[in-house]
């Protein structure tokens, strides 16, 4: 927890950029509050005291650091982290969650009350475990913050007894999930800008792979209490009940259509075969996450590889296969095919090798600018964040994300996701 003590006195030098977006960041959090980080001492007239350079910068200094690590001394949330996290599997959700007197709802908050304190606390606690210098990044600093002042916000709200507690909550959580939406986007800049300082990358990847799946999880687990107020008779909270998987394909083949339009003038077709008629009980956000990223690094593929015959661009085919225990959709192109020299680091975050994911469509995401005030901007675009993060994702699930590439012909991307009520063991959230 007191990794910064090693690496502070490194690290100061770099905190002059943290100033400008720590140096005033404070958390209205009932008394715990970070408390804003004065630059320089004015007089009485509101003039700069003169003072030497030296003396000036090293009191700054003290004052930028003091700010920083107290970000490291929340003995609250220390104490939340050591509890472990109460996991649900999709089934319990589901049979849960409708009651004639309306009950399920006031038990869903008092679980959430419960639960989401101590898994925020849990990721508190990851980015204590990052090298000092590269949690002192402001962009990094800054969901560092954002996820301490979940936890207060939470922690600090009373016992929920009836309805009327229970809508306040909602209505905190909406706000927290609204708050918390770009995390991903910030992350991806904050790694980005700090890939000169990082020397271990698979603390990194461990990091973010844990970091993202534990956001989809109370992203999903917030989301599912809100939905319990809605009354659809497809869906019970986030799951729905006779999900058709050729439905949700085609709902992000035209929204990938449109990017691709909007870039190229032109999209490739797309033909969707296998066991197009069926329905199961899933949940559409993991894939409406994953599908549009999936969709759009083919069409990318597809479109550079003839840009000299775009209106002859051959087909995308999606391919859905359904059995007892997963399904999977599978999702080819004839874009040319992944490189041999990169292959192996298609499915890595690329914040350390932002020169090389230029090369491939699937390293990086040309619809990055597009997207940002798309549907599609908040969970992944840009910095090769989004098929690490799928395959993230997918795993999260029980399930599995996997590449095949045929060098000049194309690439064949297999999602494959366990049922929710299957015959083998489901996964939990």
């Amino acid at each position: 927890m007191m990794r910064y003590s090693v690496a502070a006195g490194r690290a100061l030098g770099a905190l002059g950029a943290v100033s400008r977006g720590v140096a005033r960041v404070s958390l209205a959090t009932s008394s715990r509050v970070l408390q804003p980080v004065v630059a320089a001492d004015t007089d009485t007239i509101g003039c700069r005291r003169f003072r030497s350079t030296s003396t000036g910068y090293n009191e700054l200094a003290r004052e930028r650091a003091k700010t920083v690590t107290s970000f490291y001394n929340q003995s609250a949330i220390d104490v939340c982290a050591e509890k472990p996290s109460v996991r649900l599997t999709p089934t319990t959700m589901l049979y849960s969650g409708k009651s004639p007197d309306g009950s399920h709802v006031l038990s869903s908050a008092k679980y959430l009350q419960m639960e989401l304190p101590v898994r925020i606390a849990h990721r508190v606690k990851g980015f204590r475990s990052l090298p000092f210098i590269i949690g002192c990044n402001p962009t990094i600093l800054q969901v560092h913050e954002l996820y301490i002042r979940a936890y207060h916000m939470l922690s600090d709200f009373p016992p929920i007894t009836d309805l009327e507690a229970e809508g306040r909550y909602c209505k905190l959580v909406r706000q927290l999930l609204d708050d918390h939406k770009d995390v991903v986007t910030m992350l991806a800049e904050g790694f980005r800008e700090s890939r000169k300082h990082i020397q271990d990358e698979a603390l990194i990847r461990n990091f973010l792979d844990t970091t993202l799946t534990s956001r989809l999880g109370i992203r999903m687990l917030a989301t599912h209490h809100i939905a319990l107020h809605e009354d659809n008779p497809d869906f019970v909270g986030i799951i729905c009940t006779r999900l058709s998987p050729k439905k949700i394909i085609e709902k992000w083949v035209d929204f990938a259509r449109r990017l691709c339009e909007h870039q190229y003038g032109c999209s490739p077709r797309v033909r969707i075969n296998g066991h197009v008629a069926a329905r199961f009980p899933f949940i559409p956000l993991p894939l409406d996450y994953i599908l549009p990223e999936l969709l759009k690094n083919a069409m990318r593929a597809t479109m550079e590889s003839h840009l000299d015959t775009p209106h002859n661009a051959p087909d995308l085919v999606v391919t859905i296969a359904n059995n007892d225990i997963d399904f999977v959709i599978r999702i080819s192109d004839r874009g040319g095919g992944i490189p041999h020299s990169i292959l192996d680091k298609v499915l890595d975050y690329h914040f350390t090798t932002a020169e090389e994911s230029n090369q491939d469509p699937r390293m990086s995401n040309l619809f990055g600018i597009i997207t940002n005030n798309g549907p599609q901007s908040g969970p992944m675009h840009g910095f090769g964040f989004g098929l690490p993060t799928s395959v993230a994702y997918a795993e999260y699930l029980g399930g599995s994300l996997t590449v095949q590439s045929m060098q000049g012909i194309g690439t064949d991307v297999y999602l494959r996701l366990r049922h929710i009520d299957g015959k083998g063991e489901s996964f939990r959230i």
